[in-house]
């Protein structure tokens, strides 16, 4: 069995929607791909309001499956997916690179955090569709 496609979800700190993304991803698009997430700097611990949402949302505590990772604290990926944080975003060698352009919620109220959260799952959904029918492409 061919090894599965392997998913990157960077943003400088790793403390908000890239762990929010990687949560998500392992939750609906596990069958499809392996996701991870990473920073070039890392936070003591999750953003806790996004903690709080996604165990909320999808039952999913990330204080006990995930913490801040640095980028080299990952493994070789295939497709790098940026979440919004533009000219500070790291290059990581990959075959295919895209930017989700999501605002950070950090520091606004719960519904900011909901909102992206369900981008994410959105955006997931749709990665999940094209790593499925592009799979080939990747290997």
């Amino acid at each position: 069995m061919a090894e599965k496609i392997k998913v990157v979800f960077v943003c400088v700190h790793n403390s908000c929607r890239s762990q929010m993304a990687e949560a998500i991803s392992k939750l609906i698009a596990s069958d499809s791909f392996e996701a991870y997430s990473a920073g070039t700097e890392t936070r003591p611990q999750i953003n806790q309001d996004a903690v709080s949402v996604i165990k909320a949302l999808y039952g999913v505590d990330m204080n006990a499956l995930q913490k801040s990772k640095l980028i080299s604290d990952i493994p070789a990926v295939d497709i790098v997916v940026t979440m919004g944080c533009s000219v500070n975003c790291p290059f990581i060698p990959c075959k295919h690179r895209e930017d989700w352009g999501l605002e950070d919620p950090s520091g606004k109220d719960k519904s900011a955090f909901v909102k992206t959260a369900r981008a994410i799952e959105e955006k997931v959904e749709d990665l999940k569709k094209r790593v499925n029918s592009l799979e080939g492409v990747f290997k």
